[in-house]
């Protein structure tokens, strides 16, 4: 995609088949990074000039978004549907029916996670190349200012984050200059957690200038560095954290945003389903998002299926159903950040259950809910094939898995397209890693739960 003959000039990237000109999350740096990593692991060798390469290419895609994507020119992104179709009350890649703009919490917590990428990136070229240490600094820096942003923007201050409900939301920008929370608990307010990368001290100390600046930064900076976690203590190994989600390390702080966000993610009234993370909270099956325009309804409810509604063609949905891209997203994001916190790090896990855990056994927790799409259940039944009998019970057809676009949110059933492996294989990558760690005794003991039980839960629903 960052070959000159997809990318446009001036550093746009196409979106999809039928409109080039719409914007996809800006994920191409963390899949760069992985290629390289995957590579280093696989045969013990790295593709620097690889590396540079792709990276000399997202430099003018960053520029283009941060020039094209800020209307305000003050670190909060907006970028339309960003692949979330019909998550929003309105179609975010259309005009409006108020009028204004949409300051996007996603499209902001995306291009934290790219300067995050992009920083990682160049940590690892300055090792070679001490050019790249002034390339990183840029890209510490626009983090924090982005970080700031969200947590303050517009001249009333404004923010993405709701201190009542304890989440990130959309902003609706009117053109009398009102600003107004779009109050729908989606993936748009748990984006934000992929914001997140440690900094190993090792690194630091090789480059002398990279971490002059950070250490200045931590020194003068306090408005800069107070909505981000955390720079300044140390975590396990001696690491430093850079994250949108602020996180008091070795404290429990109701108020952190980390905590609040997971007892939220981690509930199963919420977006805590029985097959991983549902993509709208349950929360509004009995709780419709409703906005009136000039006398018409736009309404978000709860649809763990399909879509009741004609939104991107209306055979795509991001109203309940599990999506398997974003919640690997969440599961490795958790990791990163056990990696820093340790296991002394606690969340409850189901919310409500007593049940603590540490954030690599609430990864592995999801990881386990999401295989167990395909396994069969005590009754030989995969969820993934809901109420399709030839391949539940044929013996031709039962152990055929197929990988479907999403799945619905309270039953696994597989919904959309059924040859989606360009995402849904992921799951391969989950369950090889479970085996790896388990291998090594590096997963501890998770929560017990019988899928019949679960499958009766999602039926009683």
């Amino acid at each position: 995609m960052t070959r000159e003959w997809y990318m446009h000039p001036n550093g746009q990237i196409p979106a999809y088949e039928w409109n080039f000109s719409d914007v996809n999350p800006p994920v191409h740096a963390w899949a760069t990074w992985r290629v390289y990593k995957i590579e280093r692991k696989m045969y013990g060798r790295t593709d620097k000039q690889f590396l540079e390469r792709v990276f000399q290419k997202l430099l003018l895609n960053f520029t283009w978004w941060v020039n094209r994507k800020d209307l305000e020119g003050k670190n909060i992104f907006e970028g339309g549907f960003l692949g979330l179709d019909n998550i929003g009350v309105f179609d975010r890649s259309s005009k409006l029916p108020t009028g204004g703009h949409i300051e996007q919490a996603d499209g902001t917590s995306w291009m934290g996670m790219y300067c995050l990428n992009m920083l990682t990136i160049a940590l690892e070229l300055a090792q070679d190349n001490p050019v790249y240490e002034d390339i990183a600094s840029k890209f510490f820096e626009h983090f924090l200012y982005i970080a700031d942003a969200m947590n303050k923007i517009g001249e009333n201050n404004t923010q993405l984050w709701d201190l009542e409900d304890r989440f990130f939301y959309d902003v609706l920008h009117l053109p009398n200059q009102e600003q107004i929370r779009l109050k729908v608990r989606s993936m748009v307010g748990l984006i934000p957690l992929f914001a997140v990368t440690t900094l190993e001290p090792e690194v630091l100390n090789k480059l002398p200038n990279f971490k002059k600046r950070l250490e200045w930064f931590i020194q003068n900076r306090y408005d800069l560095k107070r909505n981000v976690a955390c720079m300044e203590t140390r975590g396990v190994g001696a690491r430093r954290m850079l994250a949108l989600c602020y996180v008091t390390p070795k404290n429990v702080v109701t108020e952190d945003k980390l905590r609040c966000i997971l007892a939220k993610l981690l509930d199963e009234n919420e977006f805590f389903g029985p097959w991983g993370i549902r993509a709208l909270s349950r929360f509004h099956l009995e709780n419709p998002y409703i906005f009136y325009v000039n006398g018409e309804e736009y309404r978000v409810d709860y649809e763990p299926a399909e879509s009741s509604t004609l939104l991107f063609g209306g055979n795509s949905n991001w109203r309940g159903p599990v999506w398997m891209p974003v919640n690997y997203l969440l599961i490795e994001s958790l990791q990163r950040f056990h990696f820093y916190l340790g296991d002394d790090f606690k969340v409850e896990c189901p919310t409500g259950s007593g049940q603590m855990m540490n954030l690599w056994e609430v990864a592995a927790e999801i990881s386990k809910r999401l295989s167990n799409i395909f396994r069969r259940d005590s009754s030989g039944r995969r969820p993934v094939y809901g109420g399709t009998e030839k391949f539940q019970t044929d013996p031709h057809w039962r152990d055929l898995i197929l990988f479907y676009e999403y799945f619905h949110g309270d039953n696994g059933a597989g919904i959309g397209a059924n040859h989606q492996t360009g995402w849904t294989g992921l799951v391969a990558k989950l369950i090889g890693q479970c085996s790896e760690y388990e291998g090594q005794g590096k997963i501890p003991q998770l929560i017990k739960e019988d899928l019949a039980a679960r499958s009766q839960l999602a039926i009683n629903r």
